[in-house]
């Protein structure tokens, strides 16, 4: 080969070096942006999963809420796991809290009532909410039982209530008459008079809350 013929070899080599030249970068450009996009698609993608994720409040209004919650056995028949699977009076029965509660619903012979029923909710008085009362005062209750059944269906109503429905309502019991609610957070009366104490509890066909003084109908 003459000098000739090997300089217009390399000049060839070198023009095609230069063309080749540009085109990488715009291929190595182009990858760095489809990188780019996609990470700022996973980003945005990771945002809007974030953005529509409940609330820590709404996931903590979700549980049982309130001092009172603290007594309730952590595992067992009487834990929120327990008392969730069976219906509100089997329910109330495996917790230790509520056992003066559950005397007064078998002399009056609501359990099967409680029990069947679909959607309600249960204002549920402590021992100590019943301890209240006179003890003279209560074992008259308790031995009238259309008296009794008077009161303890005052603490029913027929639907189930969640903690956003107690900020303020009113409300008919199976006694036919009205009960009010009212707060905010975790913290709601009942009546002006009665505190929730541990509120928001399930049970296979009730919401339950556990309440510090015994209600009574007005009438």
């Amino acid at each position: 080969m003459n000098t000739s013929s090997r300089r217009v070899r390399r000049a060839a080599v070198a023009v095609a070096s230069v063309a080749f030249l540009p085109l990488a970068l715009t291929a190595c450009s182009d990858d760095s942006k489809d990188s780019a996009s996609s990470d700022a698609s996973k980003s945005s993608s990771a945002e809007e999963k974030s953005s529509s994720s409940p609330s820590d409040e709404m996931g903590t209004m979700a549980k049982p809420f309130g001092p009172g919650c603290a007594s309730v056995p952590k595992d067992g028949k009487g834990s929120f796991d327990g008392m969730a699977k069976d219906p509100v009076a089997t329910a109330a029965s495996n917790n230790p809290d509520l056992s003066t509660l559950v005397t007064a619903v078998k002399k009056a012979g609501l359990v099967d009532t409680l029990n069947s029923a679909k959607n309600i909710t249960v204002f549920a008085p402590t021992n100590d909410a019943f301890s209240k009362i006179p003890k003279a005062d209560l074992d008259k209750v308790l031995a009238d039982k259309a008296q009794l059944t008077k009161i303890l269906t005052y603490h029913v109503v027929g639907q189930k209530l969640e903690p956003k429905d107690l900020e303020s309502g009113s409300y008919p019991t199976l006694e036919k008459t009205k009960l009010t609610t009212s707060g905010s957070g975790t913290s709601y009366k009942v009546n002006d008079s009665a505190n929730v104490v541990c509120g928001n509890v399930k049970t296979s066909n009730a919401n339950v809350e556990i309440i510090d003084t015994v209600l009574m109908p007005k009438s």
